[in-house]
């Protein structure tokens, strides 16, 4: 057994582990070494012997990094992970690109890498969109040979928006016309200067034909989780999170699921969102076959009722038949709303949104031509308001596709679209995912509506008005009406549910809303100068003959 897993088992941290097994004679053993049954059961016997305060049992322990590869197609992500693996994945692929998600581990240097390779960038921003948080690192990998290309630049506005750190790998650098540094220059342009260049991104060349530069990945990763200080509670209650999910018929419905927190165990009853289950197996990305599964380790999980999603959180339940009534009360809540969604994010509701010290519109822009997109990025995001700015999350040339929405609905971003179709099963994605994507042909109309989104998202201001001034020349008692002030507007205007200063002396005795305004048995909704009316106020009764009311009307001011 290595340490880290017995630590897991006694619900100390590692690093307490190592402490007590040097305290017993026991030298020389680090995170991830192997312990003995023999040199187990001494730390157990330990542990009971000194009581609970020995074991430091409440801390949490050190926590894999989660690695996830991104890049344009034919790059050499799944090659360059072979080369980590030494395994041979990219030979069993179709047309020798990756068709799907995959979630595998390595130890080096007595610590373990978890890996998750992506057929592209759109299950990693999928996930994300579903509110949960997978990788930890992200590793963009470009061809020295071929550069930047569109779903690089997607790539990096994904991660970007996941927030997560990017090093960036250069493969293919064994290729006759590899240009590294051109790669880097283009790097810079995208705001991701290399470190050698005086920036901050980690950029290393490497090829997964030679296995060049393997080791100083692998180390930059290392060192990079080590930085961040990722922690997890094998203690904790299960929070595991899926990453893929297939079909067998021998097998039935199965999931890879990567643990978060707590400990995964064979027999556990499972519940995600409408799916749930006992877990009959766990096999890691190997195929060996586990009892139980730590954090941060990716498994196929055996026993579940369907097929889950991407991005789908499971816990453990009490039983059962919990589990079967939680799922179906998912079911039902799914079936009454529909899809369930977060609220659709528009040029409409922005204003809604709480305030903050700065806020963002975020937008992705899609143009017919090169031109117009540079003149319309630069345009807007130079617009702004007082603590808001415009935050363009992503640009290209050319018609709305998945990735674009899928974008959006992670971001709460909006799509603006020049002069580009928008085909019928893009808007039925947008529809299901809450996105507004907005089609234009003038550019002064586009400019215009992101302008008054932008002064929507500021707090309204206001200023109050005088618009007249009304003089009361009786008070009627009505039964069920109460107190009714009879007036005479000798000055402007009065309008219902505006704001009434009552003064007396000239003193103020109280300001409130107009909530009736009457000429004789009418209810009308101004009264000019000139009239009598009769004025009933809000919680307020208490009018007196010659009292004075200052008609106000609140004008905004932004």
């Amino acid at each position: 057994m290595r340490i880290y897993e017995l630590a897991k088992e006694l619900k100390i941290s590692s690093k307490r582990l190592v402490e007590i097994l040097s305290q017993l004679g026991i030298e020389g053993k680090s995170t991830l070494s192997s312990v003995s049954s023999k040199e187990g059961q001494a730390v157990r016997e330990f542990l009971a012997e000194r009581g609970p305060e020995a074991a430091a049992t409440k801390l949490r322990i050190p926590c894999d990094p989660i690695v996830t590869f991104l890049g344009h197609v034919d790059h050499g992500k799944t090659s360059l992970l072979d080369a980590i693996r030494h395994t041979q994945v990219a030979e069993g692929e179709v047309g020798g690109i990756t068709q799907r998600i995959g979630a595998s581990e390595i130890c080096i240097k007595d610590k373990r890498i978890v890996f998750i390779d992506t057929p592209g960038h759109e299950a990693f921003t999928a996930m994300r969109a579903r509110g949960t948080q997978v990788t930890d690192i992200a590793v963009l990998v470009i061809a020295a040979d071929d550069g930047i290309m569109p779903q690089t630049r997607e790539a990096i506005e994904h991660a970007r928006a996941a927030q997560v750190p990017i090093i960036v790998a250069i493969n293919k650098i064994d290729k006759d016309n590899a240009d590294p540094e051109r790669v880097k220059r283009q790097l810079a342009e995208q705001d991701l200067a290399p470190e050698d260049w005086g920036g901050e991104t980690i950029c290393l060349e490497v090829s997964a034909v030679r296995k060049e530069g393997i080791e100083e990945l692998l180390e930059m990763l290392l060192l990079q989780a080590e930085v961040m200080e990722l922690s997890a509670d094998p203690a904790a209650p299960l929070r595991a999170v899926v990453v893929e999910s297939e079909i067998d018929r021998q097998k039935g419905p199965f999931s890879t699921l990567i643990v978060k927190e707590g400990t995964l165990r064979v027999g556990d009853v499972l519940v995600g969102e409408q799916v749930y289950g006992r877990v009959r197996a766990l096999i890691n990305w190997m195929g060996k076959r586990l009892q139980e599964a730590g954090p941060c380790t990716p498994v196929q999980v055996l026993g579940l009722s369907e097929v889950s999603v991407p991005g789908q959180v499971f816990v453990v339940a009490a039983s059962e038949k919990d589990a079967r009534r939680m799922a179906q009360q998912e079911r039902e809540q799914a079936r009454e709303q529909g899809l369930r969604k977060r609220e659709k994010v528009t040029l409409e509701t922005i204003l809604s949104r709480p305030e903050d010290e700065t806020r963002f519109l975020s937008l992705i822009l899609r143009a017919d031509s090169q031109g117009v997109l540079h003149a319309l990025a630069d345009v807007l995001a130079s617009m702004k308001e007082e603590n808001v700015e415009v935050e363009i999350v992503s640009q290209g040339v050319g018609e709305v596709k998945k990735s674009d929405i899928l974008l959006a609905s992670s971001s709460d971003a909006l799509i603006l679209t020049f002069n580009v179709p928008v085909t019928g099963d893009i808007q039925a994605l947008a529809i299901q995912e809450e996105v507004e994507v907005r089609q234009y042909q003038v550019i002064y109309e586009m400019l215009e509506d992101i302008e008054a989104a932008l002064r929507g998202m500021l707090e309204p201001t206001y200023e109050e008005e005088l618009i007249g001034r009304v003089e009361i020349r009786d008070v009627f008692r009505i039964p069920r009406a109460g107190v009714i002030a009879g007036c005479y507007v000798s000055e402007g205007k009065v309008i219902r549910d505006a704001l009434a200063e009552v003064t007396r002396s000239g003193e103020p005795v109280t300001k409130v809303s107009i909530t009736s305004l009457k000429r004789f048995d009418r209810d009308v909704k101004e009264v000019a100068a000139g009239l009598e009316c009769g004025i009933k106020l809000q919680g307020f009764d208490e009018f007196r003959k010659d009292d004075v009311i200052r008609v106000y009307q609140q004008r905004r001011t932004r």
